[in-house]
Formats: C-alpha cells, structure tokens, sequence
C-alpha cells in the first residue's frame, strides 16, 4: 500500500510539472492580473485609473487546483496498470481537456468578478482570506486602504469645490413666498444651518440633508378619531407607520366613547412592543369648538385639532398629528426629524394645498376663507406645542375665527380653514414643508406634479370623500399600497425594536413567564400554548347602534363563526330580529372580504343592532372559546341566547324568549332555559312556523332531533319525547356530554378556553352552569333547526389523530380538577359520571 501511493504522488508530481511547463501563466504565484477601472472625474469625464495587481490571488487557489487533480487522478483498484501508464497517454483520454476547461472557468469567473465588482470591496474580499493571520497583511490592507480613502477625499473635494462655483450665485426665494416655490423644493432650512460652511449650504440646495433623529427617541403621533369608520380606518394608519418605524412610538388619540372602546381593546390585545397609547375624551373639547359653524362632513370632531394645545399633555412640547385617511410610505422618524429644521419662530409646519379650492376659481361665486397663496392641507401637522402656548395659539385661533366668521359665516374644511386664515396674519409662523409629505388624492389636485417617481413619496392623503375611487394616473399604484396595508398580517408588527429595549408591560410579563413554565416535551403541548396565545381583538367592526328597552327584558344571540360560515348570517339576521352579537375568527385579508360582503348585502347593512367583532387568526387550533366569550362579554342586554351560527332559530322566537325571562322570573333566579334543537340534512328546507308543523315533519323524515345519529347524549337529556307534548317549561337534570343551547343572564360564567377546536367547549361551559346550581328549564314552545354543512377541519383532525384526542382527554382531567377546587364536593359528581362512562 505505501508502494502504491509512493508511485500515485509521483504520477501526480510528474503531471503537476508539464502543467506549469505548458501553462505557466496560469500557475504562476507571480501572475498579474490587469484590470482597468474606469470612474467618472469631477466633470462627469471618463477616465481610467492604474490597473490593480493582486499576486495573491491564484495562490489561494492552489490548494482547491491540488484537490481537483487528486480527484481526476484517483486510481482505479480495480485497474493496478492504469497507474503505469505514461503521463501523456492519461491527458490524452480526456482528462486533461476536462482539467483545462475547469481553470478556465475558474479564471473566467474570477476575472469577471473582478472586473464588474467595487474596487476597494474588491480588495477587501481577495486580500482577506490570504493574509488576515499575519502582521505584515495588516499592516498591507491598512495602507492600502488609507491611500483609497485618501484619494477619494481629494474627488470629494474637487467635486464640492466645483459645486460653489456652480451654485454660488443662485438666487434663493425671498421670505413668506410659499405660493411660488417649486412643488419638490423643500424648505427644510433651519438655525442649525448657520454653522455649516458655505461650500456646504450651497450644496444643500442640490442634495438637501435628511434631519437626523436619535436612536430610540420617542415620536409622538396624535389622531383625532370618532366613530366606527374612522376607528377601522386608523388601523391602516397605524400598519403603515409600525411597518416602517425604527424608532419608539406614543400614539395620542382623542376619541369619543365607541371609538376609544374599540382602540383601547385593539391596541390592548394588539401588544404591541415599544408602542404606547394615550386616549383623551373628545367630549370633554366639544365646548372648545362646538360654536363653529361647520358644514365639512367631520362634523364636530373635525375641528378637535385646534384644541390639541389644551387636550395633550402640558409637557409634551411637539407631536405629528395626522388625519385617518393617511397612508404612510416611508419611516415617520424622517418627518418628525423636520422639527429640528424649524426657525426659532416657527411653530407649524405644513404642506401646500394642492388643489384650486383656496384661489377661488373651482366654479362661478366660489368664496373661500382667507388664505396664503393656495393655502394649506392639515392632514398632516408638525405642531410645536411648547411654543404654540407660548405665544397664546388658543386665542390667537378663536379671534380669527371669530373675525372671519362674520363674513364667512361657517367652515367648509372645518379646521383647515381656522389654520388658513391664522397662517395668512402670521406667515412667519408656519414651515412649509415638501409636497410629497402629504400628496393628497383628491380631484382637482395638482399632486402629480409632486413626484416624477411613485417610489419618491412619503405620504398618501386619501382626502376625497370617493377614497380609492379618486381620479389620478398613478392611483392603481397608491391604490395597492394602501390595500397592501389593509389586509397586511398585524401580528408580523409584533416585533421588537433592534437596539431599543421596551419596559415589558405587567401583562406581558405574566404571559412570559406562564410561556416559560410550560413543557415542550409534553405531548399536549401545542394545545396549552393556544390556550396562552393573545389574539388582536377588533370590536364593533362596522356600524353598531343599540338603544336598551325599558323593561329590562331585551336578549342578544351570541354566537361566533369563521370565513365559512359567512352565508348564515343574512338567514340568521331574517329569523331573529332583536341584538346579535357576532365574533369571527379571521385574518386581516378575510375580515377586509367580510366587510365588502356586509356592505353589498341588503339585508346586513340595513341591520344596525348587529355587533361584529373581529378575532384576528394566529395560531394552529381554532379558539372557539376564546372567541365565544368576545362575542359573550359584548352583549349589551341583560340576557344572552347562546347558540351556534349554523343554527336558524323559529320565527318569533326573539319575542317568546322575552316573555319567558318574565315568566320565569330570571332576574332573581339562576335558569337556564333550554332551546330544542333539530337538525334537517337538506340544504332547502321549507321552514316550519310552528311546533305543529314542525312535529309533522318530524314524524315525515325531513327533520331529527339533532345528532340522534352520532351523538345522541349530547342533546338526550332535552327530553324529546315530552316535549312533543309540554305547555309549559319542564326542568331536566343535568347528564354527562350534556350540550344544549340555552338562554342565561349575561353575567353566567364564561367558555372554558382550554379546549380548542373539537371536544367539550360547550359541554364544560354546560357543567359549570349546572356547579353553579342553575336550573335547567326546557321551553316548550321554542325550537331551532341546524343547517348542514361541510365537516370542520377541526373535527377531522380530531376523528383521525388519536394525540388530538389523547390531549382532549387530558383537559378534560383537568378540567374536573379545577373544577372541584373550585366549587368543593359539589363538584365531585361530575368526576364520578365521568369515570362511569
């Protein structure tokens, strides 16, 4: 064997020789490599530079060239005499052809690396591997670099040098000209700039510098919102600043009570890191600017901004303040870099108007309040706040309206008119800034001429009441960012700031440190980290009106659905007609289809006492409990109907269900009264109106007391066969898997979130009902009819994978537990019944 390889190395070593005999300059450690660069001078001339001469390059080759002909000379075992063959005799079968063409590939490749990469990365990368373990590479890369830096420096110079003589003569604006100045021009000149030089301040003009804020320094953002609308519409503002944020943020909202139920439970759940949120009652300022005639379609809360002075915090000296309808495309942290442009006697700070309302010219008799050339839009504000109190802005804003009020009689833009007029006295005060800080997408405007690349804006303005139907060239690109944002994963904006720790709120600690106690190694494990998962919460998705009964009688249907079950609710909102209340498990994207289907149904969008609120997905299992109890704890009447979306309740039965609650005597007595349920397997059914009608087609076929065929203990304890004949409610005791659908007071325990997807989410809820001694009455006269539907993926999990229903089992051991800790020997039956089965 050492003979063997004795005679290989040699072979290897004689053919290694003719290869440096026939291509020397290719193994050569000497060979040069001549690259010509070419770089632009200061004049703009192509010129060439010395070529670069790397003499290490091959040689760190060598060791990759030595394997390569170690593999193509590898002997054959099974072929001893091969390896007496002359040296020639190999080359010429093939081999050396082989060999050939992978150096010039090599070389090929490398040599087109060189010539289309940087040069000084170019160094960067060759020289780094041959000589980062020696001094003396060091020493070589340094001086090597400090010569390019050099001669770079002395570019730079020749460049800002030829810049002043260009632009040292340009004439610059003259002060208050806000009308005349180009569209992209910006105006962000401030007194920091006094102590540049002046090569630099005329070099400013070409290439404006970008104010620079602080890591983690704190930007605050204030937004008035009222309503329903404008509280799902602040969402997408809100996606569009955190997806391009770096820096922590305070969101300022002045809200008025449906708005700041819904945010305050948004932003709660949305958990958020290094975002905090501040809420201030917008009726507490309606007194503020409640004087003004105003005919915009904001109405009051249009006008709230003129009172942020007074609203906001006194030592909170500037924010951003920004309208609902704004979509930003770039990082807020520039636009709050602007402040530390501002004059010391600017205190606002503004983009152009850029539509023709403020001229006067929109058609014949037009009359606009007063303002400074095309005036100003506030959709988007700087306000200096600690100076705006100190020159007295609250009446400074009140005496010009009330001047301009005189004649003008009412607001059209609301607040936009009061800022315009007060910035036509005080030009001085305001700072104009660039127009693609709010390109505003309303007919008639000039915002085209803001940009000559979509990809240059920084902020979209939705100002038309036609929002995405708006008339501009580029409006299916604005039209896509702003869907972009719509329907974009919220939970993707949970992510923390690098560099910029965030103090852990107590909730988030607690849910921490509950994360950290669980087992991986557990098998259920999956099912205990769903029952920790926070889910976003969106409240009252769309318009929601409720005016409570006198008689303290009223009952809300609770009930909650997916994307699938969407077709019910036009079925369900036509049997039932009191409240509902509705929570859906959606992603962003389905709750946006969710809300273009509700709009375009004549059934739904006339239904104001519907409330819809949106559980947003995350997570492998379906919370159904979680998202039962949303639904529960947004009942707004005394008494709740729980039921399932695939269940159509009789006709009437909202008014029978009423006169029960009285009859009964459920305010003072713990009941839970039982609604039948019968299933049919047809997806036409002629709806019984009455339970004679319904019990003949029961006795026909067309109609089962519901899962009499798979799981008939679910619904046994009803009682069916009484039923049929009952005129009055009958109590029924509780049994094991004991599921029915009934009517309690809305303060009755909540779904048990442990269980998720299939298995005993009503059946414990039923059991802690029946711990806490409710009396389970059955109502004669009241039945529902489930509708069929496609299995769940839920329920197939749960029929074919034997861990599913392992876990299932182990909840419901320790849900027994929980349950005799917490009611005692009460609730040792249940233990018990469960063992027997």
């Amino acid at each position: 064997m050492f003979l063997y390889r004795l005679d290989f190395l040699s072979e290897v070593s004689v053919l290694t020789e003719e290869l440096l005999r026939h291509f020397p300059s290719v193994f050569s450690p000497r060979w040069d490599l001549h690259l010509p660069i070419w770089r632009k001078d200061a004049a703009g001339a192509r010129r060439g530079t010395e070529p670069y001469l790397n003499p290490l390059l091959l040689p760190s080759l060598h060791p990759f060239l030595l394997l390569l002909l170690l593999l193509l000379l590898s002997p054959d075992p099974q072929s001893p005499q091969r390896r007496r063959r002359p040296i020639m005799n190999l080359l010429c079968r093939g081999r050396l052809k082989l060999l050939a063409a992978s150096l010039t590939a090599i070389v090929l490749l490398t040599w087109l690396y060189l010539l289309a990469g940087n040069l000084e990365n170019g160094r960067s990368l060759l020289l780094a591997p041959c000589l980062a373990d020696t001094p003396a590479s060091r020493v070589l890369e340094r001086a090597v670099l400090e010569s390019r830096v050099r001669e770079v420096e002395e570019e730079n110079r020749q460049i800002r040098l030829q810049l002043s003589q260009s632009q040292g003569t340009a004439a610059q604006p003259p002060d208050g000209n806000y009308g005349n100045q180009q569209w992209g021009a910006s105006a962000d000149t401030g007194p920091e700039d006094g102590d540049n030089t002046a090569e630099e301040k005329n070099n400013h003009t070409e290439c404006p510098r970008s104010p620079t804020v602080q890591k983690c320094e704190l930007i605050h953002v204030a937004c008035v919102c009222a309503g329903h609308n404008a509280s799902r519409d602040v969402v997408t503002l809100v996606k569009s600043v955190l997806f391009h944020r770096r820096n922590p943020l305070h969101f300022h909202f002045i809200t008025d009570t449906v708005a700041n139920r819904i945010l305050s439970s948004l932003f709660q759940s949305w958990m958020v890191p290094s975002v905090q949120v501040s809420f201030y009652d917008a009726d507490e300022l309606k007194s503020e600017v409640s004087w003004i005639p105003n005919k915009h379609y904001s109405g009051i809360y249009g006008l709230m901004k003129l009172t942020l002075t007074k609203a906001l915090p006194s030592d909170l000296s500037k924010v951003i303040v920004l309208d609902t309808d704004i979509t930003f495309a770039t990082d807020i942290a520039e636009l709050w870099g602007i402040f530390r442009k501002f004059t010391d006697k600017q205190v606002i700070g503004l983009v152009e108007n850029q539509s023709d309302w403020y001229l006067g010219n929109l058609w014949k008799n037009h009359k606009p309040w007063p303002a400074l050339g095309r005036g100003f839009n506030t959709g988007v504000i700087l306000l200096y706040l600690e100076r705006l109190r100190r020159i007295g802005w609250e009446q400074m804003w009140r005496l010009t309206a009330e001047r301009e009020l005189m004649s003008m009689l009412s607001t059209s833009l609301a607040d936009q008119d009061i800022f315009n007029a007060f910035i036509k006295q005080n030009p001085v005060l305001v700072h104009q800034l660039p127009c693609f800080w709010n390109v505003q997408l309303s007919d008639h405007t000039r915002s085209e001429q803001c940009y000559t690349e979509v990809s240059d804006l920084k902020v979209i303005h939705w100002n038309s009441p036609k929002k995405l139907r708006v008339k501009n060239k580029h409006v299916e690109f604005f039209r896509n960012l702003y869907l972009t944002f719509l329907e974009y994963d919220g939970n993707l904006l949970r992510r923390e700031l690098f560099g910029c720790p965030s103090q852990a709120s107590p909730e988030t600690v607690q849910l921490q440190a509950a994360l950290e106690d669980l087992d991986e190694d557990d098998q259920c494990y999956d099912f205990r980290r769903e029952r920790l998962t926070v889910h976003r919460v969106h409240l009252y998705f769309l318009q929601y009106e409720y005016t409570p009964t006198e008689d303290d009688t009223d009952i809300t249907l609770v009930a909650q659905l997916s994307m699938d079950r969407l077709q019910m609710l036009e079925a369900i909102c036509k049997h039932w007609e009191g409240p509902i209340s509705l929570a859906l498990y959606m992603s962003d994207a389905e709750a946006q289809q969710f809300l273009r289907y509700a709009q375009a149904s004549e059934v739904l969008k006339n239904r104001k006492n519907v409330g819809y609120h949106i559980v947003y997905k995350e997570g492998q299992f379906y919370p159904v409990n979680l998202v039962r109890n949303v639904a529960l704890k947004n009942a707004n009447t005394p008494y709740v109907f729980l039921t399932d979306v695939d269940f159509l309740p009789m006709y009437g039965l909202y008014d029978y269900l009423r006169k029960s609650v009285v009859q009964l005597d459920m305010a003072h007595t713990k009941k839970a009264l039982v609604v039948p349920a019968f299933e049919t397997l047809r997806y036409r059914l002629s709806f019984p109106k009455s339970k004679a009608e319904l019990l003949s087609m029961l006795d026909m076929g067309t109609l089962y007391t519901f899962r009499y065929h798979v799981w008939p203990k679910g619904h046994a304890p009803t009682n069916y066969a009484k039923w049929r004949t009952a005129t009055t409610p009958y109590k029924v005791e509780w049994e094991p898997d004991f599921e029915p659908y009934v009517v309690v007071r809305r303060d009755c325990p909540e779904y048990d979130q442990r269980f998720v997807g299939f298995g005993w989410n009503k059946v414990s809820h039923i059991m802690e009902l029946d711990a806490q001694e409710y009396d389970l009455m059955v109502l004669p006269n009241a039945f529902m009819i489930h509708m069929p539907h496609a299995p769940s993926f839920d329920i197939s999990k749960f029929r074919s994978s034997s861990s599913y229903r392992n876990c299932l089992n182990t909840l419901k051991d320790e849900f027994h537990q929980d349950l005799s800790r917490k009611y005692g020997s009460a609730a040792l039956k249940y233990l018990t019944a469960q063992r027997n089965i």
